[in-house]
């Protein structure tokens, strides 16, 4: 981050030295509370934003990339339903920042700070009561009609009354809307949700004139009007959709846009599945391919295109929180519900077996909720402010979690690491559990217990881990179901034990508390799935929502992250250390990855 008196000489040389410096001075000491009660170009979760208001573009972005060639991609599934903001159909999510703009953009290069797009300014005091939209006057739809404060308002209206869960639950928060002009929308909040004005500035701006002629909640094939970048061209239901980058895009020069969608055209192609999709990169029907396979980015890689170097694989690091895949614990079992027991049955899993006989050794063990990134208190002892913050939750937690010690056994990779295996039964039998003619025992019963799955590949690796429980007397059953029945049981918490992947981004907030708040215990629905009820966590995840700046928020998430790892509630899995991607030599990135990784939108066609 620029230092302030950086920022200000900016201003001009008209200003005086001695202004210049009681300018930074100022800045300097209203640096720890985020207040923007005039008008400025962008805001930031916590703290402020890192970018200044003459920024040119983002730091993951080429701004001389040239223009020109086609993007095509291969997406797996289908689509019946062009209008990506409603519950019904198969939609095409990617038409919500293709065709459509928010009031600010996003950086992909901080953990959660926007800036000037349809809104070029924005207010909003420090309470976050209330946030002040000033719209650019420049901005246009796709059929020329400007967007103004109407477009606005009738947008947040109709996504809070008809749109995704997401925009009903967020927009439903705001007690009144006021348009002192064409150009200013003006949203009144309680302040209480110190996130919700962030989630505002992400609103898809919609066209009154176009959609108030409609049955917005009903699916459409019809090309959708926007104001971003394309335009839809061609459309084959299910099969294929072709947009056209629009020559009078109004953005194409604004810092926030400048180096971002640089292909003329972009094709999506659509296929039944997985390996059809894979099958079409490889005969050059598509140009950037994610993977998520490692056996596939392991041993499928070897065609000619990529051994003559025309397709080029990476591994690309992200800044993100690494996905916590788990087997996880139903606390409200009783053969669950002792934590002791908990901590034994991380012994019994062997990742190095695993990673090296069905995984390549692609993979990186996980050992806590946020590895992989600033938030993770893996390896890092606590600091004297998440010491306050824990004390203040009335945390109790052992040394090992508070020097950040703690880490997911490592075995021998035999399969049956005999030392690990050991040090479970010694944990079981602090729990009363004892070894009786090969049954582990307690109180005249066994202990057995149910892990529910719904996808093949979790079977393979289930019956790995139900080798090595049998061999210390514990009977897992594995039983397979359909997705619908799986999901009907994960809703109203009806298992054992079951598969499930979490995902943290750098910005984590109110979402915690559904994922893992006290009261997710007893209410049905929530992803509170190992029955978490421990008011320390509530109190820390209450920190969390309420921090005003980086360092205090990232101390927060930390003291949850400890608390979370010490309730080992979770058998943690493992994660990709990056993304994987390949793609035609013609397909050219920048040369700095964003904290999300590669991305398409700075992408560019090299000819």
């Amino acid at each position: 981050m620029r230092p302030p008196a950086a920022r200000m000489r900016r201003m001009g040389d008209s200003m005086s030295r001695l202004t210049l410096a009681l300018a930074a001075l100022i800045w300097a000491l209203a640096w720890p509370v985020a207040s923007w009660a005039e008008p400025v170009h962008g805001i930031a979760m916590h703290g402020r934003p890192a970018l200044p208001a003459a920024f040119t573009h983002f730091p993951y972005t080429n701004p001389d990339a040239p223009k020109g060639g086609t993007l095509r991609q291969a997406i797996t599934g289908s689509f019946d339903n062009l209008n990506p903001f409603i519950i019904k159909g198969r939609r095409v999510w990617q038409l919500g920042s293709l065709v459509f703009e928010s009031l600010m953009a996003r950086s992909y290069a901080e953990p959660f700070s926007l800036y000037g797009l349809i809104a070029e300014k924005v207010e909003m005091p420090d309470d976050r009561s209330s946030i002040t939209f000033h719209l650019n006057r420049k901005a246009r739809f796709a059929d020329g009609r400007p967007v103004t404060a109407a477009d606005v308002v009738f947008s947040w209206r109709t996504l809070r009354d008809e749109g995704r869960l997401n925009h009903r639950s967020y927009y439903k928060k705001v007690k009144k809307v006021e348009t002192p002009d064409d150009y200013t929308v003006r949203f009144i909040l309680d302040g209480k949700d110190r996130e919700l004005p962030l989630i505002l500035g992400l609103m898809p701006v919609l066209p009154k004139h176009v959609y108030e002629k409609t049955e917005f909640n009903r699916t459409t094939l019809s090309p959708p009007v926007g104001s971003g970048p394309y335009a839809v061209v061609e459309v084959k239901a299910g099969q294929k959709l072709v947009l056209q980058r629009r020559k009078d895009w109004w953005a194409a020069d604004l810092p926030s846009r400048r180096g971002l969608y640089n292909f003329d055209r972009i094709a999506l192609d659509y296929y039944r599945d997985n390996q059809a999709a894979f099958e079409a990169f490889k005969k050059g029907e598509a140009d950037v391919r994610y993977e998520s396979d490692a056996t596939r980015w392991a041993t499928a890689y070897d065609f000619p295109a990529v051994k003559s170097g025309e397709v080029i694989r990476e591994t690309a690091p992200t800044g993100l929180p690494k996905p916590l895949s788990a087997f996880v614990f139903n606390t409200r079992r009783a053969i669950f519900a002792d934590r002791t027991v908990r901590e034994a049955l991380q012994y019994t899993f062997d990742f190095e077996w695993a990673n090296a006989n069905l995984f390549h050794k692609l993979y990186a063990r996980t050992h806590g909720y946020f590895d992989g990134s600033e938030l993770s208190s893996v390896g890092r002892p606590a600091s004297d402010v998440e010491r306050e913050i824990l004390k203040a939750a009335g945390a109790k937690l052992e040394e090992r979690f508070v020097k950040g010690a703690w880490r997911s056994p490592v075995s021998d990779g035999s399969g049956l690491d005999r030392r690990n295996l050991r040090t479970a039964l010694r944990l079981l039998a602090q729990a009363g559990w004892r070894l009786a003619g090969g049954k582990l025992m307690k109180d005249g019963r066994p202990f057995a217990f149910e892990l529910l799955i719904a996808a093949p590949e979790h079977e393979k690796l289930a019956l790995i881990w139900q080798r090595a429980l049998k061999r210390i007397g514990i009977a897992m059953t594995i039983r397979l179901v359909d997705s619908a029945q799986f999901t009907r049981r994960l809703l109203s918490y009806d298992y054992d034990m079951v598969p499930y992947t979490w995902y943290n981004s750098l910005s984590p907030g109110n979402e915690q508390m559904f994922y893992w708040g006290s009261q997710g215990r007893t209410r049905e629905g929530t992803r509170n799935y190992m029955g978490v009820a421990d008011p320390a966590i509530d109190k820390v995840i209450g920190e969390i929502v309420a921090a005003r700046e980086r360092g205090r928020f990232v101390a927060a998430v930390r003291a949850l992250d400890r608390l979370l790892m010490s309730g080992f509630y979770v058998l943690p899995l493992y994660h990709a250390p990056g993304q994987w991607v390949a793609y035609r030599k013609t397909i050219k990135r920048p040369a700095t990855f964003s904290l999300y990784g590669f991305m398409t939108e700075p992408l560019w066609h090299a000819p």
